[in-house]
């Protein structure tokens, strides 16, 4: 429902923790996709090829898209994006990865949870 007092803009919030399980099929990939690139400047390739070997972060970063995640939906243009990536140490135990710790209202449904695995 719009009115005059509702924003058309929506901020999605997601946040992601991955295991990478083959580096060398992570990185192929990155390698890959910057390859296929024909808009990409040689000198910009050249540091994204040294970057995405050196650190699989990085190499994670060149393949997920934002524009992924609302390309297809109906109605929904995207605005702007910015997203990255860092290698962590993880405890799926940990209260540190509380997910909701920022949220002020717990039964919140526009703040559900999906955990996968």
């Amino acid at each position: 429902m719009t009115t005059p007092e509702t924003s058309r803009f929506v901020r999605i919030r997601v946040e992601l923790v991955v295991e990478i399980d083959d580096d060398e099929a992570l990185t192929g990939a990155a390698l890959q996709r910057l390859a296929e690139d024909a808009d990409l400047p040689e000198a910009e390739r050249a540091r994204s090829e040294r970057a995405v070997t050196e650190d699989t972060a990085e190499a994670l970063a060149h393949l997920v898209d934002p524009f992924d995640l609302v390309g297809t939906v109906p109605g929904v243009e995207l605005q702007q994006a910015s997203w990255s990536s860092e290698q962590i140490d993880y405890d799926p135990d940990s209260p540190e990865w509380d997910l909701h710790e920022d949220d002020g209202d717990e039964n919140d449904p526009e703040d559900d949870e999906v955990r996968v695995g």
